[in-house]
């Protein structure tokens, strides 16, 4: 985790190689819960082969990773992605995968020769860090972002993250700060929703594609590390990531900026819990952005 934080994926792939190997030697097998812990490629080549990809992690890490599956599809014979049920809609026509089924508890009925795990693939491809592919957006809906020309900015906020990392969501008392936000409408992009700590619009919806055409609407997402800044990113949408202190290691150190989405500005914690030094500099951010607004709309 180290390695790939500072960027050094070929040191995590030689780390990567050890562990495998070892797990080769010891013939350990992989199938106790968690599911997200679970290691599943056994190191077996996958040139011609049937392959069938395995979303054991959450849904932003699937939105993050599946922008591999091309490069899976140039080497593989057949991919077939086995996917949470929700990203199903989202995921129908995305490049590298010849079939999509829905995910469940028992043994996936699918003929295959492969079996590897979704954030498996940056290991089994040897991802460079400084060639992630990063074209977006990738998910396809059938409509586009337009930009507004409105002085009120709608902007969808995410606030709250997953309930197993409480570090990486924002207490209301700290996002309050932003209730006063000049020129702002607010949206709660919380999914499935949550009661907000100040007045602002629903856009929470009866599934994500219905939640993603209407963030194609907004002017900007804003977003603790969740599913949300994935998918707003993976759209290709201006999306600023709110992040805790220390980080998830795909996020790197000390840039404001992502690999992985070109469309995302990063506000990070400067030390552990200080949410309202993040607050603070979104409202200035915000505050700039309204002003060089108002020059165009007057030049």
């Amino acid at each position: 985790m180290s390695a790939m934080q500072r960027g050094d994926f070929a040191t995590a792939w030689r780390i990567s190689d050890r562990v495998l190997a070892e797990r080769q030697r010891l013939g350990v097998v992989e199938h106790a819960p968690p599911r997200h812990l679970q290691q599943v490629w056994n190191g077996q080549p996958l040139g011609g082969r049937r392959v069938l990809v395995h979303c054991y992690h959450g849904l932003g890490d699937t939105l993050q990773f599946v922008r591999l599956l091309p490069l899976l599809r140039e080497r593989a014979a057949h991919v077939t992605l086995w996917v949470q049920p929700a990203l199903i809609g989202l995921l129908h026509e995305v490049d590298g995968c010849d079939r999509l089924e829905a995910l469940h508890d028992g043994e996936p009925a699918i003929e295959r020769d492969a079996d590897v795990e979704l954030m498996e693939l940056a290991h089994i491809l040897r991802l460079d860090a400084a060639h992630v592919p990063a074209r977006v957006p990738y998910l396809r809906l059938g409509v586009r972002a337009r930009p507004r020309r409105s002085r009120v900015r709608r902007i969808g906020i995410a606030w709250q993250a997953g309930e197993w990392d409480p570090a990486r969501s924002i207490p209301a008392t700290d996002l309050a700060a932003l209730a006063d936000a000049s020129h702002v409408r607010w949206c709660s992009l919380q999914f499935p929703p949550v009661r907000a700590p100040f007045a602002m619009s629903q856009l929470a919806c009866r599934d994500l594609v219905e939640q993603a055409r209407r963030m194609c609407g907004l002017d900007l997402v804003i977003s603790v590390d969740t599913m949300v800044a994935h998918l707003a990113g993976a759209l290709g949408l201006p999306v600023w990531l709110l992040l805790p202190s220390p980080c998830d290691w795909r996020w790197m150190c000390g840039r404001d900026d992502s690999q992985w989405y070109p469309t995302m500005r990063i506000f990070r914690q400067p030390r552990r819990g200080d949410w309202r030094s993040v607050i603070e500099r979104v409202r200035t951010a915000l505050a700039h952005a309204s002003a060089q607004r108002t020059q165009r709309a007057c030049a």
